[in-house]
């Protein structure tokens, strides 16, 4: 697939020995496939520090140009927080990261994983691809996260095993009553679209409430199929156009770079239908229950291919080295929640008694406790819910944060606390944080992250936060004036 076209820099790939033998190989699938889907564009999608994809829309010849090239894009999308404010020094040497590669607000270079390419089936002869990003010089971008979540893998395959993670996701559809952007209302961002209810809810895990929207469902259902993600299950939550959608266990990177493309598709898919998908945990509106994102995962023995989690004791519901990876999510639980939960939003849902769990704590089969366990002793299928995080989330900062905290468990042998009783709200144990700052603070004091991720990206993920924290602590919200304005 030699080509001369002018993207990226000229055999970049190559050069710097950047995709596997099986990259290859998928790349030369990803080129038959565009040949006979006459595809005429690939998206070039790269997840941003937020876990959002941004993207350029790049010809299906200059797609596979970049197979050897690479294409160059803004790195400057580092220095941004959520709201798109540069919270970094304007032009500073390192970029305001101590990162040479970073001054003066330089381009990176985006290189396509083939094995991510799928062919968009609501789009016109679309193709979309993940990529990875590196500096001109060849040197993966330190904060990449499919970099900082590939390195996590590769640790549990050094111990010997898969990371294997199933999906379960929470979220909201809800009618989109207008687009108009009223940037008088209060500059920008605008403010949010107004939207109103589908007529759908109220009826936890309702056949009638479902088939309602049936509509929405079918094409949800089919975008997914048609993409090859293994769709498991759609179902009714509580609150009015909550859906629950839940995937088959993935292996490695797979899920994370699934739940990209699961959002994207949900959002793109039923904004063509005229409505509104928000993976926002908690929404103001009325009569809105949370929502959250529920990390199914266990580890999978490389020699043996049988599930590592899997107890043969009849005392146990977990194997020694799935209770060794709860003790260490346990012990890391109050730092990583800045990876489980980046959002000021998010904090929202950890109420006592509200099905979201608010201290660090495991039980057998109990929606209480942050660690679910699920299975029982001699269980094949015996694994662990995480059922802290939300579903905002970057994916491929939480899928790592789990497993340098749960390896952490296993390679020091730890032992984790006895499992909590029937009511997980009332054990003693340590409490989670109950806002961004606060886990900002548990992370920015913390060692073991700090050492897994390197110390550079904890620096990174805190300066970032703490500028998001002081934005929304400066604004003056509708409840002070509710609360203030007319009483004093």
């Amino acid at each position: 697939m030699t080509s001369t076209r002018g993207v990226g820099k000229h055999e970049f790939v190559r050069k710097h020995n950047l995709l596997s033998p099986a990259q290859d190989e998928a790349g030369q699938r990803s080129a038959s496939l565009i040949e006979q889907h006459d595809l005429r564009t690939v998206r070039f999608i790269w997840v941003d520090q937020h876990g959002a994809p941004r993207c350029k829309f790049m010809s299906a010849p200059d797609y596979l140009a970049a197979l050897e090239n690479g294409i160059d894009f803004s790195a400057a999308l580092f220095s941004m927080d959520s709201g798109n404010n540069v919270f970094t020094p304007l032009f500073a040497e390192g970029g305001g990261f101590d990162i040479p590669e970073f001054t003066g607000f330089p381009d990176m270079v985006l290189v396509p994983d083939p094995t991510t390419f799928r062919v968009l089936p609501w789009a016109d002869r679309t193709g979309w691809v993940l990529t990875d990003a590196y500096f001109a010089n060849g040197t993966p971008v330190p904060f990449d996260g499919r970099r900082l979540l590939r390195t996590q893998v590769e640790s549990a395959a050094q111990l010997g095993y898969d990371y294997v993670a199933g999906l379960e996701v929470e979220f909201y559809v809800l009618r989109r009553d207008s687009d108009r952007i009223e940037l008088s209302e209060g500059g920008w961002p605008p403010p949010p679209p107004k939207v109103s209810l589908l007529e759908h809810g109220y009826q936890y895990l309702s056949e009638v409430r479902l088939a309602g929207i049936n509509n929405v469902i079918e094409k949800l259902r089919d975008a997914y199929i048609d993409l090859g993600l293994p769709l498991r299950s759609i179902e009714d939550e509580w609150g009015p156009g909550q859906l629950e959608i839940t995937f088959d266990p993935m292996v490695g990177m797979d899920a994370a770079d699934a739940m990209v493309l699961f959002r994207t598709t949900a959002k793109q898919v039923t904004q063509e239908l005229g409505l509104l998908t928000s993976f926002m945990a908690r929404p103001g509106l009325p009569n809105m229950f949370s929502s959250g994102w529920h990390l199914h995962e266990s580890l999978r023995d490389l020699k043996t291919g049988d599930n590592a989690f899997t107890s043969d004791d009849a005392e146990h519901s977990l194997s020694l080295v799935g209770r060794q990876f709860v003790a260490g999510l346990l012990e890391h639980a109050l730092p990583m929640m800045v990876f489980s939960t980046p959002t000021i939003n998010g904090y929202k849902r950890y109420k006592p008694y509200s099905f979201a769990p608010d201290r660090a704590v495991w039980a057998d089969e109990n929606r209480g406790s942050m660690i679910r366990v699920q299975g029982e002793p001699f269980e094949r299928g015996a694994h662990i819910e995480n059922r802290v995080g939300e579903p905002a989330a970057n994916p491929y900062f939480y899928l790592a944060a789990n497993i340098a905290a749960g390896l952490d468990g296993v390679r020091r042998e730890l032992t984790p606390p006895p499992m909590s009783g029937a009511d997980p709200y009332a054990t003693e144990a340590p409490k989670l944080p109950t806002s961004l700052w606060e886990a900002v603070d548990h992370l920015e004091k913390d060692t073991f992250f700090a050492e897994a991720f390197g110390p550079g990206f904890v620096k990174y993920m805190t300066m970032m936060k703490r500028n998001e924290v002081n934005r929304f602590l400066g604004e003056v919200t509708d409840w002070e004036m509710r609360e203030y304005f007319e009483f004093y």
